[in-house]
């Protein structure tokens, strides 16, 4: 199982990577929105972990890019974002996200477990 994680802050990358690799799945890291998409679109990932505050390309444009191409669509994506207010949670919802965590209100390990629960069961 493959899984993206697109964050440009490189302390919370690296450790989620770490988690998620000690969990048994293979990992792809992005710096900025630009890298992400790029990612996506040759690595095909099982699921996307995705901030919105990025640079080069938002997470909000990368996550539309997403829905919006014909061979990832069906990716589910994990919103990660300190940006806690509503409206942000409403339009990465709408847009397609699966599921919106609050860094500061969800440790590194109930993200890794929501990305095994997601993915348990899936097979290509």
């Amino acid at each position: 199982m493959k899984v993206l994680i697109v964050e440009d802050e490189e302390a919370l990358r690296k450790v989620l990577q770490e988690k998620m690799q000690n969990s048994g799945f293979e990992t792809f890291a992005a710096k900025d929105g630009e890298e992400g998409w790029e990612l996506a679109k040759s690595k095909n990932p099982d699921i996307v972990l995705l901030d919105l505050v990025l640079p080069k390309k938002s997470g909000f444009e990368v996550l539309s890019m997403i829905k919006q191409d014909p061979e990832l669509k069906d990716i589910p994506v994990f919103i990660l974002s300190n940006l806690a207010e509503d409206e942000s949670l409403k339009k990465a919802l709408q847009i397609g996200a699966e599921d919106y965590f609050i860094k500061s209100q969800h440790p590194i390990n109930e993200i890794v477990e929501k990305v095994e629960d997601r993915l348990m069961g899936k097979s290509r």
